[in-house]
């Protein structure tokens, strides 16, 4: 991520709340607001939906749970939460931006970001510090502080509906039947994995596999020899026994939307990167 020498913007306040189930917009760079958003309730297993809600415009970024070469992650801190034991981000499938030779995930333009919360006090305190990556033509690193209760009691439903629909775009685990992707090797070059989909459900093109932040990133789609085989090379040098074994995710649209499933990378591919139709 280049950033600017001159606006070095960690931009930190807090912010009480402007509605019940909504904190006041935070301002992160010019044209560029952030808020925190609640459907209200929490239910009887004590999970709660939250949701940071980014404004920004068309052509202004930030960045998926992998970011790729260049973004900056997001970070949220609740320690000074009371009664949250537990949070999880659900990450709505992002935009793979491969120009200017770089690959990152992103997302553009308006984005909410769907954060289920482990609540033990339903009277408790959200308080959380968001930290996250803002892009346009320059890249700044932008910091707010936003609190909400835990629960007000009544549902809010404009904000959960928000939520959900939000939470409609995450990948979910695959439960349509027969596995829609296979195993997942290193090609026979070691310059790229090889995977195995049913290209009558999967969009080839949009397959996105990512380990964690340490993990080699891979880069975008190419064809192979087969119908059935997608390779995507890997980003970076890496060695093949540091991929061996890694746990990674494959993310994916189908007709039904997207969907997401675990593999570990193995050794074996017969397919090389040169072999693919790029």
């Amino acid at each position: 991520m280049r950033v600017s020498s001159l606006v070095i913007c960690c931009l930190f306040a807090t912010v009480v709340p402007a509605h019940a189930g909504e904190t006041a917009w935070q301002e992160l760079a010019p044209g560029v607001q952030l808020r925190l958003i609640s459907s209200g309730t929490v239910d009887a297993a004590g999970s709660a939906l939250f949701a940071l809600e980014i404004d920004m415009p068309d052509t202004t970024k930030t960045y998926w749970r992998v970011p790729g070469e260049t973004g900056l992650p997001i970070d949220l801190d609740f320690g000074s939460s009371v009664g949250i034991s537990g949070y999880e981000i659900h990450w709505p499938m992002p935009t793979r931006e491969a120009g200017k030779g770089v690959l990152d995930y992103v997302y553009y333009g308006h984005t909410i970001l769907p954060i289920e919360l482990d609540v033990g006090d339903p009277h408790g305190i959200v308080d959380v510090t968001a930290t996250l990556g803002i892009c346009s033509e320059i890249c700044i690193p932008a910091q707010a502080r936003l609190t909400l209760p835990a629960s007000d009691g009544d549902a809010d439903g404009g904000n959960a509906l928000r939520i959900r629909q939000a939470m409609a775009q995450v990948p979910i685990a695959w439960d349509q039947g027969a596995e829609p992707a296979g195993a997942v090797r290193i090609a026979e070059d070691g310059a790229a994995i090889v995977v195995e989909v049913d290209p009558s459900v999967v969009d080839p093109a949009s397959l996105i596999v990512a380990g964690d932040l340490e993990a080699p990133l891979f880069g975008a789609p190419q064809k192979s020899p087969q119908d059935d085989l997608v390779v995507l090379p890997i980003v970076g040098k890496t060695i093949d026994s540091a991929l061996e074994g890694m746990e990674v995710e494959l993310s994916f649209m189908t007709p039904m939307g997207a969907y997401e499933v675990s593999r570990t990378i193995e050794t074996g591919g017969d397919v090389a990167a040169n072999d693919s139709g790029h």
